[in-house]
């Protein structure tokens, strides 16, 4: 069966760092799109932060560019979202996705996505 399963989620003060994994089980990931939703309170779901399989070209939205770096470990099937300058605006439940053939960019933007996480709660408070 394939899962993704997400971790590494937490309360952390404003400019705090935290980093988020998800592992990739039941199946390759290797070619595939892998990216991070966030699920704000009150907000629609909204892709931050794609890496498209193979050659690895990466996508980040307006509100996160510079503060947020998407990596992947293909051996391990795991991919991971370095946060630092934690913002309260960046508290939500964060997803993990799998797509299929798009490219990181139309995976973000139009949030297509095969399969999901669980989700991970960040919430970013003093």
């Amino acid at each position: 069966q394939a899962l993704l399963v997400e971790s590494g989620g937490g309360v952390v003060q404003p400019g705090g760092s935290l980093t988020l994994s998800c592992a990739a089980t039941g199946f390759d990931s290797t070619n595939y799109p892998l990216g991070w939703f966030q699920k704000a309170p009150g907000q629609e779901r909204e892709g931050i932060s794609c890496i498209s399989g193979g050659v690895g070209h990466t996508y980040y939205s307006g509100s996160v560019k510079g503060r947020l770096t998407i990596t992947s470990d293909d051996i391990k099937d795991t991919v991971f979202l370095h946060m630092k300058s934690l913002k309260p605006d960046d508290t939500g439940v964060y997803y993990c996705a799998a797509g299929h053939f798009e490219t990181a960019e139309r995976m973000c933007v139009f949030l297509k996505a095969k399969l999901w996480g669980q989700g991970t709660q960040v919430t970013v408070s003093s």
